[in-house]
């Protein structure tokens, strides 16, 4: 695990209660795409979102992540089976999985050793599918202190790797046959308080706050709080999925 970058361990806890979960539409067009059912690999699994959402579809979810803390806040239904592993080194057979899903985590891995242990262990024809999403947008003008906040405020602190979602991974080399995916979206209801819980898994505040010696969130939510209104109104926010899915050929 010499090249695992570790950003998320301190806050595992916070990253298992905080972190939004993926529409089960998603799940469910994914699953269409594989002619068999009975394994899929939820590599960097964090505390299991993912792995939760394609538990209905398969018979077994393999959960993986290097991080030991994120794996022991973990949790998800009897079908999924958690375990400690690198993403470049699964441990799993050769070509016994369906499909193979990293949700918000591709833009860490030494992708070329990634994508070669993915072509290993897929069946002939089996799917991979990489997802991420970017910054939300705020609504009744508070995007623009947001995008400040984003940008400028904890901006320096992001680590390099933020660039790939940025870039909706666009950009990168995927040496598989490529799937265009339809729009997929995460929706939420949040009050203020819990967008500013979310926003403390960020690793550029983790970053922020060790660097500073201060926490960027209170100032904040000084400022969004006059156009939120009660802090405790809950408003629908919403994110863009971005997608690279593809299908292992020979």
């Amino acid at each position: 695990m010499a090249n695992f970058k570790d950003h998320f361990s301190e806050v595992a806890a916070r990253y298992a209660e905080f972190r939004p979960t993926y529409p089960a539409e998603l799940f469910a067009w994914l699953a269409s795409l594989c002619e068999e059912h009975d394994c899929a690999w939820d590599c960097a699994t964090g505390s299991g979102q993912a792995a939760a959402g394609l538990a209905r579809h398969f018979k077994q979810i393999i959960a993986t992540d290097a991080s030991a803390e994120q794996i022991a806040h973990a949790d998800g239904p009897a079908n999924v089976s958690f375990r400690v592993a690198p993403a470049e080194a699964g441990r799993l057979a050769d070509h016994s999985i369906d499909l193979v899903t990293v949700a918000q985590a591709a833009h860490w891995f030494v992708l070329p050793r990634f994508f070669a242990e993915a072509r290993r262990v897929l069946k002939p024809d089996g799917v991979l599918a990489l997802w991420g999403y970017g910054r939300l947008d705020l609504p009744a003008g508070m995007d623009a202190i947001f995008q400040r906040f984003y940008g400028e405020t904890v901006g320096p602190y992001w680590p390099p790797e933020r660039k790939w979602i940025d870039d909706g991974y666009r950009s990168l080399d995927f040496p598989f046959t490529e799937i265009s995916a339809p729009d997929f979206f995460i929706e939420v209801e949040w009050d203020l308080p819990r967008l500013l819980d979310y926003l403390s898994t960020w690793s550029a505040v983790k970053h922020y706050r060790a660097g500073k010696g201060s926490d960027p969130l209170p100032a904040l939510m000084t400022e969004l709080q006059p156009l939120w209104g009660n802090p405790a109104t809950v408003l629908q926010l919403k994110w863009p999925l971005f997608l690279r899915v593809g299908r292992r050929r020979g």
